[in-house]
């Protein structure tokens, strides 16, 4: 009896020591042994080009969005431009007691403000714009049987108290090069110009 416990004792304490014995000599490996290469940390070629497919399909879906936001910007400053230089003209009219002008020349792309009768000097304060080279402007609805002109160009007449005469054009257009619009419609008391998406 006492042998078979020393035998299973023998064993058991044989068991213990192998796995101690194993774990050392593997450490003792792994500090001899030459250290692992660091990983790389860079984009394989397959991943680049998914990145960039992925790039040329937003930008394609993007596009088309931003250019028609650009071409609208567009024709909304040129018509707030346009608007302001009105008021500009109805202050003049109404502040020197004078009538103002405001022509169009649609060949050459400009419009301007001056003073409809002016001295040997000129008119000081008259200002001439040009159109952004991508718009275009169009006078539509001559008012009378003889509409306004200056210099045999279109134009829209303010008088000293403040509205625009009836002979001036009741609508101007302005399209830019791919057929976009805005109109800036004369108001039912003539007391000036406003800007809207649709013919009136």
């Amino acid at each position: 009896m006492n042998t078979r416990i020393e035998c299973e004792l023998r064993w058991q304490s044989k068991a213990v020591t192998r796995p101690l014995a194993w774990s050392e000599s593997m450490h003792e490996r792994r500090a001899n042994s030459p250290p692992a290469p660091a990983p790389h940390n860079a984009f394989t070629l397959i991943e680049l080009i998914l990145v960039l497919a992925l790039l040329v399909i937003i930008t394609s879906l993007a596009a088309p969005a931003m250019a028609t936001f650009i071409r609208g910007r567009a024709l909304d400053s040129e018509s707030r431009r346009l608007t302001a230089l009105m008021h500009a003209g109805q202050s003049r009219a109404v502040s020197e007691g004078l009538p103002m002008v405001l022509w169009m020349d649609e060949k050459q792309g400009a419009y301007g403000l001056q003073a409809e009768t002016t001295g040997q000097a000129g008119d000081p304060k008259a200002e001439t714009l040009t159109l952004d080279s991508t718009l275009q402007i169009t006078v539509l609805n001559s008012g009378a049987s003889a509409p306004t002109s200056f210099n045999n160009l279109p134009a829209i007449r303010f008088l000293p108290d403040g509205t625009i005469d009836e002979s001036s054009p009741k609508t101007l257009q302005l399209t830019d090069t791919a057929g976009f619009k805005r109109w800036l419609t004369e108001t039912r008391n003539r007391s000036g110009y406003e800007i809207g998406d649709i013919q009136k």
